[in-house]
């Protein structure tokens, strides 16, 4: 982020040509759309990214900084750019030219050679030549690079012990401009081309605009115009670049192994066998088209607009036109058609159609017989995913574009043609001037905007302020130490693990394929290695069941570690690992059980111990009886999501003495981890030690999940009598995580005339994957989640099934986030029956107290606490929303391609206090050091806790309040802090600073006789520093330690919530964007207001992918496949709401919460089904309008993906929508 944000500045203040204004004083010449755009593909899990765009955006000299949100943090209409860190232009230091040239001059002009390979620098074309026909030249060990941005897609599956570095030679770095067209080296950056092709005809101009759209502004600077190009030829790339080019009639200039010099055009290139590891592309020309009556429009569909993600579909068209006398209309001279990306081999032209669209009019008939050959051209092979949804996208984008071309289609309001917003992306529109059927900006270009609102506090200072976040300058510089950043011990090896691909078999052998990586394993560590006394164990949680560390002798889930490949380097490691194959027999093993409906089948459950089961409500058959109607089978999906933290599964062990072993793990959990390591390597607890600084991300996978990592590498240290560490990569990290519980819901449910709920059955499968995990806690947070609805009578039988999947996990909200989004899905189906308005239904069934205390117990608290309904009114029943309402039905009845929605959604969420250690040590300066059971993952804990410190000696201090600045939080160590626990459930940052309280008032008690008698003496406070000295004399023990367990009576209570979303779908792609979020939460008295905030937000957006984008998608044998940034994609700066509004609200007091505080860590997460209700009623607004043969009643499942929307909206809209005009005309 910092680096993005960093070089979109030094890119805005460079001298331009000619010069322009100076930017005011302390800004830059950046503007607020640069700064979005910068980091637009960058990603960011904790966030919610409205904070960091903030700090982009305070650059810009176009900001108006009361609009930001650190405003919030100042008195109002004290916003001034002096309050921030100096900018200057002038100071920034970038890497000097100067210094570049003496670098490169020090490179060696041919070869450099390493340890293990040698880099060549070929400095001409013949020199390459040269390099090829060289007797050592191999296309396995040898590899050609520019960038390599490539391995970013194509992973390397070997090593390569040679590297020609092509970028050197000038013959691929040419630049040529001509009245006849440009021509670029296949070596120039698509940055550089962007520049090039901006500063030229408008055909140019498109291309740069569709270009700027490519991966990121990172990638960008250094991929090469020719290496994607290669790679669309030799790998099946979904190209854009391929297929833009392809469409402006581009030719490609290669040099084949013979040495020729071909001329092709892109089309011939593309269609030629892949080419060969000697074949190089040197350049690509594209005409000049000139502008007159040319019109050239491109187009991509993907998950993101701008964040770096692949199309689902691109186009571009180019057609040369003219006036048709007879009609006055527009006449296809000449056109060219492209498509790529739809899962083809390459990007193709649809000849047939462009064949049968020249010398044309365009008119309805004409582009419904288009749609119907290019139905025929465009092929998704077998395999690809969505490929009805892929073939609807290029008729959307063919029929966009020749509806600008038509005459006549235009005539009723909500008949219009697009207006150019295609796919989740822009269509660039036509060159020449042509009807503009809509004028407003898309969608997707509105800025980002936002407002927060919340409540300060000083009855417990500093405890209650926005004080910034502890560690975050260590973190924004890079300069916070992460486990992976802890510099290898001496002798240190590295680990990866070997993984089944099958899920259930036996595993008869595991050998290696001969290659260069495979000559780099050292050792395998396998189940043998286990020492005696020890257990294959790799996670356990206390009750519930182990997991084991090594599939052995039998994998029983696809992904599960086999064994630990052992090398010199984390690369070597990977690498090799990659070598391994695995010989599998499923001689005598039954067949796996994959889904929920095989676990029924085959009664394979987990067992739910009876403390943990929720309670039935009422009689259901009696209160079934009383409903005025009944639904008797409705059915809701939920599939997995990933957790993607930032900082994948880590974990340094270090053999000591004694069989001791010290393991450093990114873990939510210390206290479990040294447990099952104990238990595995089979020697006693008070020999195992591990530390935990801070964890970059968790959300819940670094709990269970982190285990097996520190497990794996305590094994490998052990038995090699070294140090050994792993980082996972993301690919392995994502196949064995788990990840959020998929499940399966079906309910029957009775309701009055009047909404009124009168019962409720619900049949709910979870799919919990090999190993109980903490699957045995979900029946309890589903259900607690679903009674935030007065459901009359609740009945309900939760299946926990054990399949051959990789075990589910916790993540952020677990069973919760489910339960609320099946509420809704069966509040929203009894409205649609009903035909009542969705929000009535929701508002008449929300409990009031005494309903409240029937579905919670001694959870729901007393009346004051109850604030649901009230921040419920305060959305859904404002006149601001009402007016929203009405103008969303305004904009859907003027719309026929674009639709919104708008829907709010409350929340009830229990959580559960925990007991927890906390100590703290006052040193002899006077600086404190705070121990706690509690991890830092990035939600603020350390934060929370310096503050509680400094409240809780703030009597010892002179002014009341404690030194803030003095106090430091330290790292989690297992056996210095005993009973640490696990962090999660959202109450670990409340209960760490209930037990830092704690020690802090035994402290004073110890501390207070002597601050008196220095104030007896001196007559005067004594100084903090002074009444230590005077502690430490005296030999008062300045180190406490607490146990705090909460209250037996007030274990739990409830958080709460509301959030209103507003959304616009494209009918034609299934693009969702989330135009507005209003969201309220009920933060109790908050301990942090800043932290509490980010809380929210980032909570809030992880949900929206969960919603909508990210599919955790495996195959038929349950194999992640969907196991990188290249498929799975978690939200972006691109993709969160336009405007975002939080208002932290403080219920009433509650003396029995921690200083009346509420939790903020999950329950937000929840607010994001709102989006997902949101886009029902959009889907539901365009069913209406293009009278989908499926009812206005449809089930709707998580996540909704583009393809998911385009489908409920109906894959064939266009055609019908033509046939019905072309029969209009014929009448």
């Amino acid at each position: 982020m910092c680096m993005s944000i960093f070089s979109a500045l030094v890119k805005a203040d460079k001298p331009k040509p000619g010069g322009e204004p100076a930017a005011p004083p302390g800004f830059s010449k950046l503007t607020s759309c640069e700064a979005e755009h910068a980091v637009s593909g960058n990603l960011c899990r904790c966030t919610g990214y409205r904070p960091i765009i903030d700090a982009c955006k305070s650059f810009a000299a176009d900001v108006d900084l009361e609009d930001l949100g650190l405003n919030t943090f100042w008195k109002k209409g004290c916003a001034d750019v002096g309050k921030l860190p100096e900018y200057s232009a002038d100071s920034v230091c970038t890497f000097p030219d100067f210094l570049k040239s003496e670098i490169k001059s020090l490179i060696p002009p041919e070869v450099i050679t390493g340890d293990d390979s040698s880099w060549f620098h070929p400095q001409s074309i013949r020199e390459l030549h040269s390099l090829s026909d060289s007797d050592w030249f191999d296309d396995n060990s040898v590899k050609i690079v520019a960038s390599n941005t490539g391995s970013g897609v194509y992973k390397d599956q070997d090593l390569h012990d040679k590297y020609i570095d092509i970028k050197g030679i000038p013959e691929l770095s040419v630049i040529n401009r001509s009245s006849k067209g440009v021509e670029i080296g296949a070596a120039v950056s698509i940055a550089k081309a962007i520049e090039v092709f901006s500063d030229g005809t408008p055909v140019f101009s498109k291309i740069a605009d569709h270009l700027s759209k490519v991966a990121t502004p990172f990638v960008r600077n250094t991929a090469t115009i020719g290496g994607n190009l290669i790679m669309a030829q030799r790998l099946e790339f979904p190209s854009d670049i391929a297929t833009v080019l392809l469409a402006a009639g581009s030719t490609v200039t290669i040099a084949t192994a013979s040495k020729k010099m071909l001329c092709l055009t892109l089309e011939e290139f593309l269609e030629q066998p892949p080419c060969d590891v000697r074949t190089i592309l040197l350049s690509v020309s594209v005409p000049d088209w000139g502008s007159e009556n040319v019109i050239f429009e491109t187009s991509r569909a993907s998950p993101r607009p701008f964040g770096n993600a692949v199309s689902y579909v691109n186009s571009a068209f180019l057609a040369r036109t003219s006036l048709y006398a007879a009609s006055g209309g527009i006449l296809i001279e000449d056109i060219c058609l492209a498509f790529g990306a739809y899962g083809g081999n390459h990007a193709i032209r649809a000849r047939k159609v462009e064949e049968f669209l020249k010398g044309k009019s365009v008119s309805a008939p004409v582009i419904l017989e288009a749609v119907r050959l290019l139905k025929e051209a465009i092929l998704p092979s077998e395999g690809t995913t969505h490929p009805e949804y892929r073939v609807s996208l290029a008729v959307s984008f063919l029929f966009s574009f020749l509806s600008s071309l038509a005459n006549g289609l235009d005539e009723p309001a909500k008949a219009i043609a697009p207006n150019g917003s295609c796919a989740n992306g822009i269509m660039n529109g036509s060159v020449k001037s042509s009807p503009q059927k809509h004028v407003e900006v898309a969608s997707d270009y509105l800025p980002i905007r936002s407002r927060q609102e919340m409540v300060f506090n000083d009855e417990y200072k500093p405890v209650g302020k926005p004080v910034m976040k502890a560690g975050v300058e260590l973190q924004a510089s890079g300069e916070a130490v992460y486990v992976d950043d802890i510099p290898a011990p001496k002798d240190c090896l590295y680990g990866a693990f070997i993984y089944s691909t099958h899920p259930h078999a036996h595993i008869k052998s595991v050998n290696f394929k001969s290659s260069l990586a495979s000559q780099k394993v050292i050792t395998v560590i396998s189940a043998k290695d286990i020492p005696n006394d020890g257990a294959n164990i790799g996670s356990s949680f206390p009750m519930f069941g182990d997991e084991a560390l090594f599939g052995d002798p039998v994998s029983e889930f696809a992904g599960q570690n086999i064994g630990i490949v052992i090398a010199e380097t984390q690369q070597y490691a990977y690498m090799a690992a990659k070598q391994a194959m695995i010989e599998y027999s499923t001689e005598k093993l039954e067949p796996p059980i994959l889904t929920i409906e095989d676990a029924i089948q085959h009664d394979s459950y987990f067992h739910t111990p009876p403390f943990l089961a929720p309670t039935q409500i009422g009689d259901f058959d009696k209160e079934m009886s009383k409903a005025d109607h009944k639904i008797l089978s409705g059915e809701v999906k939920l599939e997995s999501q990933y957790y993607f933290y930032m900082e994948t599964q880590t974990a340094l062990a270090i053999p000591d003495e004694d069989n001791c072993i010290t393991v450093y793990s990114s873990t939510q959990t210390p206290e479990v981890t040294q447990g099952v390591i104990a238990k595995c390597l089979g020697i006693p607890l008070h020999n195992v030690r591990v530390i935990t600084r801070r964890v970059g991300g968790g959300f819940g996978g670094k709990a269970m999940k982190g285990c097996h990592v520190a497990c794996a590498v305590a094994v490998a240290a052990f038995k090699m009598r070294r140090p050994v560490r792993m980082y996972l990569d993301r690919k392995t990290d994502m196949i064995m995580a788990g990840g959020r519980h998929p499940m399966k819901a079906k309910y029957s449910v009775g309701f009055k005339s009047d909404g009124t709920l009168t019962a409720l059955r619900l049949d709910l499968g979870i799919n919990a994957g090999i190993s109980p995990d903490i699957s045995a806690m979900m029946p309890m947070s589903i259900i607690g989640a679903l009674k935030k609805y007065n459901w009359g009578a609740l009945s309900f039988d939760v299946k926990v099934c054990k399949t051959n999947m990789s075990s589910k996990s916790a993540m952020r909200a677990p069973g919760d986030v489910q339960g609320s989004f099946i509420a809704e899905a069966i509040i929203e189906h009894v409205a649609s029956m009903l035909g009542a308005d969705t929000n009535a239904v929701r508002k008449k069934n929300l409990h009031g107290i005494d309903s409240l205390k029937v579905f919670y117990g001694d959870a729901a608290g007393e009346e004051p606490t109850y604030s649901l309904v009230t921040m419920f009114d305060k959305l859904a029943a404002s006149p601001e929303y009402k007016q929203r309402v009405a103008a969303v039905e305004r904009f859907n009845g003027g719309s026929r391609w674009k639709k919104r929605g708008i829907s709010c959604v409350p929340i009830t969420y229990e959580v559960r206090l925990r007991a927890t250690p906390g100590k703290v040590s006052i040193l002899n300066d006077g600086s404190i050091a705070v121990e706690v059971g509690g991890i830092e993952i990035g939600q603020g804990l350390w934060t929370k806790v310096k503050q509680m410190a400094a409240f809780g000696l703030g009597p010892l201090c002179p002014d009341g309040e404690g030194p803030l600045d003095m106090v430091r939080v330290i790292q989690a160590d297992s056996l210095s802090m005993i009973q640490g626990g696990f962090t999660g459930g959202s109450t670990t940052s409340e209960n760490s600073c209930e037990a830092v309280r704690l020690s802090c008032a035994e402290l004073v008690e110890r501390l207070m006789p002597i601050k008196k008698s220095l104030e007896a003496t001196s007559g005067t406070r004594p100084s903090w520093t002074a009444l230590i000295a005077q502690a430490t004399m005296a030999s008062v023990n300045l180190a406490a330690h607490a146990y705090w367990k909460p209250d037996p009576s007030f274990v739990s209570y409830l958080n709460y919530g509301a959030g209103v979303s507003e959304v616009e779908v494209d009918v034609l792609t299934g693009a969702m964007t989330i135009l507005r979020s209003d969201l309220v939460y009920d933060c109790g008295q908050s301990l942090n207001p800043a932290v509490d905030l980010g809380q929210v937000e980032g909570a809030f957006v992880q949900g929206v992918g969960f919603f909508t984008n990210e599919e955790y998608a495996t195959n038929a044998d349950g194999l992640v496949i969907n196991d990188g940034t290249w498929t799975y994609k978690i939200p972006t700066v691109d993709t969160i709401p336009k405007q975002l509004n939080v208002e932290l609200i403080n219920s009433a007091p509650d003396h029995k919460r921690v200083l009346s505080s509420k939790a903020s860590g999950e329950p937000p997460l929840l607010l994001a089904s709102s989006v997902h209700c949101a886009m029902r009623e959009a889907i539901r607004a365009a069913r209406k309008e293009f009278a989908v043969d499926s009812p206005l009643t449809f089930q709707m499942d998580v996540p909704a993906t583009m393809a998911t929307v385009k489908e409920l909206c109906g894959l064939d809209v266009v055609e019908r929508h033509l046939e019905s005009l072309s029969a209009a005309a014929k009448a």
